[in-house]
């Protein structure tokens, strides 16, 4: 049996700011996905997460971490306003996940019974001229964090999804 993948979410000034990865990163699309069901889920939380966010995934460890602790999914930015990310914010790193979490009052439900609903888009960027395709995840909670709609893709075209292409043009940029 392989090391279990540890995910705590931490907030500061009462927003979601990310989430610490301990044990090991997900190695898969699909454990990917089931990170994407646990952050949607927490971003569904009222008021935690105030708009729609960019988190992207960080190998570097802060000073004196935990002894399990392998990396962070830290929020980078969100998509408009004051915090918007800038462009050029990713041209010397590329992170090997970005999450883009929508809280529930800017999530529209798929099924009318589902209120109170949070998505999120998950992109793990490949490089296609290695022939490594992108993948993707997309996730939706009602607002019991119950699981709706779950689903996972090899070989996306990002610009095939609105998210995906917000996340894929943050990186070229």
């Amino acid at each position: 049996m392989s090391e279990l993948i540890g995910v705590t979410p931490f907030q500061a000034h009462g927003a979601l700011r990310g989430f610490v990865i301990s044990g090991r990163w997900p190695d898969s699309t699909k454990e990917w996905a089931q990170l994407l069901v646990f952050a949607v889920r927490v971003a569904g939380v009222p008021g935690l997460l105030p708009t729609t966010t960019v988190f992207g995934a960080r190998e570097e460890l802060p000073q004196d971490p935990e002894p399990d602790m392998v990396g962070l999914v830290i929020a980078e930015g969100t998509v408009l306003g004051e915090e918007a990310l800038q462009p050029g914010r990713f041209a010397e790193h590329v992170p090997p996940a970005l999450i883009m979490l929508h809280p529930p009052r800017e999530t529209r439900p798929s099924l009318p019974e589902c209120s109170g609903a949070a998505s999120g888009c998950l992109l793990l960027p490949g490089l296609p001229h290695l022939g490594l395709e992108h993948r993707a995840a997309w996730v939706e909670t009602d607002g019991d964090g119950v699981l709706t709609s779950m689903v996972s893709r090899v070989g996306v075209d990002p610009i095939s999804d609105p998210d995906t292409a917000v996340l894929a043009m943050l990186l070229a940029a």
